[in-house]
């Protein structure tokens, strides 16, 4: 036999890894999804409960004003926390996948640590500049006031809060999604319950205004930590031994934490400025603009619940199947990803733009009204650009489970600065196209992340990160 017969023969020609089959994979992470849409969803209805009770108290415009003030700071003050989380969900779920318990106890109890002095500091912090915060954001007297009675006791207890963030988080990297979304439905419940008696006084108990929105939120929160506390040493999730004792910090694991939570963290900062600099080129074209951007974030806020939930659970697939050392199915869990969030969002950017006339009258907006054809024409854009955002968000679950934040990081910020930011302006004050104009910055600099983030997938760094 020759020598070329030899290299010919099919068992010595070189064999590519076999894809996994993609339908179970599929299964298994919208089964991982669900759990983690309806927590976010809840979320979001927590605070529409908080809103709804606090609109029927006598001030009901300074109020309003107070809570949106309030919440819009809450959300500031948690970018490191958001950081913490990123970071160890991904190194939980590489641990996970590594089969590695040790390791992941270890992740456990330093998270928890760290979890534990950053709400101290943001208590401090918050407490101390919460006046001057509001103040900055544009409130006048009365309504800082009213935001400072809805603030003192949520910074003042943030650990709670905290602490349910990162027990969701830390939940999601072994793969349980469901005790997180059960805690929080006992939550939601409770905070109705203790908001509904302590904001309007119930059972011999004081009228405490927009205060007691504040403490019967509190309330559940501290409800909430207890219960998952006590699951978790219950032995409800294998593989899960809380500390007894908060353990002292290991520098090399902070570090680890930091590498990886840092530029999570920058990535919201980066987010936050998108959103200012929009509602400036708005307010400088149009206050009934402004106003429907904010009707639109609200839809925008819903709508992206399900994609960034899939995303979520996606970071914790890929997170698994890379320390166990299995980067082809990190793949799959990437294709199965997109394919679920372009289905998911695409559907939803259909019944936005086809419903977004009648949409806007859930807010009591008439659609021919000036506000209600900004919100139309804002809803519209972002409905057409949601199927290429899904990409997007799948792709930045990857990298998030990969430990790969650096990547993320650099992609919004040409997406950001150098894409978003520069063609709003051009846009909607060169080219004369207005508000609309602003928008269409969005869709676009959305194009520019997903083109970004696929060039980041095909170079394969995001393997060699995770696998470290």
């Amino acid at each position: 036999m020759s020598a070329n017969a030899v290299r010919l023969r099919p068992e010595t020609a070189p064999v590519r890894p076999r894809r996994p089959p993609l339908k179970p994979i599929t299964r298994e992470l919208w089964s991982l999804a669900a759990p983690i849409i309806g927590l976010n969803v809840l979320n979001v209805l927590s605070l529409a409960v908080d809103t709804a009770l606090c609109g029927r108290l006598p001030n009901q415009d300074v109020v309003l004003a107070a809570l949106g003030y309030s919440v819009q700071l809450l959300f500031l003050l948690q970018v490191a926390m958001f950081g913490l989380t990123i970071g160890s969900v991904a190194m939980v779920a590489r641990a996970h996948g590594a089969r590695n318990h040790a390791r992941v106890d270890q992740i456990l109890g330093q998270s928890i640590t760290l979890t534990v002095l950053v709400s101290v500091g943001v208590a401090v912090l918050g407490n101390l500049l919460a006046s001057p915060l509001v103040h900055a954001l544009g409130a006048d007297d009365a309504v800082t006031k009213e935001a400072l009675r809805f603030l003192r006791p949520l910074l003042t207890g943030t650990v709670f809060s905290y602490l349910i963030l990162l027990f969701a988080a830390l939940l999601r990297g072994v793969g349980n999604t469901r005790l997180p979304f059960q805690v929080a439905l006992l939550q939601n419940a409770l905070n109705a319950l203790f908001n509904s008696v302590l904001i309007y006084g119930a059972f011999g108990l004081p009228a405490l205004g927009v205060a007691g929105a504040a403490w019967g939120t509190l309330a559940s929160q501290a409800i909430g930590v207890v219960v998952l506390v006590a699951r978790l040493r219950a032995g409800a999730v294998p593989g899960i031994a809380l500390p007894r004792r908060l353990p002292r910090l290991d520098r090399a694991e902070v570090l680890a934490l930091w590498r990886v939570g840092a530029p999570a963290a920058l990535d919201m900062v980066i987010l936050n400025a998108s959103f200012i600099s929009l509602i400036a080129m708005l307010g400088y074209i149009d206050d009934a603009a402004v106003a429907a951007h904010g009707i639109g974030l609200r839809i925008q806020a819903l709508a992206f619940v399900p994609g960034m939930s899939i995303a979520q659970a996606t970071g914790a697939l890929v997170g698994q199947s890379l320390g166990a050392g299995n980067p082809e199915r990190a793949r799959a869990v990437f294709r199965a990803s997109v394919t679920l969030c372009v289905v998911v969002m695409g559907s939803l950017s259909f019944i936005i733009v086809v419903l977004a006339p009648w949409l806007v009258q859930v807010f009591d907006v008439m659609p021919d009204s000036r506000v209600g054809a900004h919100a139309v024409t804002w809803m519209r854009l972002l409905g057409f650009g949601m199927p290429i955002v899904s990409v997007w968000i799948a792709t930045s679950g990857l990298l998030q489970g990969a430990g790969e934040t650096q990547a993320s990081l650099r992609i919004n910020l040409v997406a950001t600065l150098v894409v978003q930011i520069p063609l709003s302006w051009l846009l909607g004050f060169p080219l004369g196209l207005g508000a609309a104009g602003v928008w269409l910055g969005m869709p676009l600099a959305a194009i520019a992340r997903t083109w970004q983030g696929l060039a980041a997938y095909r170079s394969d760094r995001w393997v060699k990160v995770g696998q470290r």
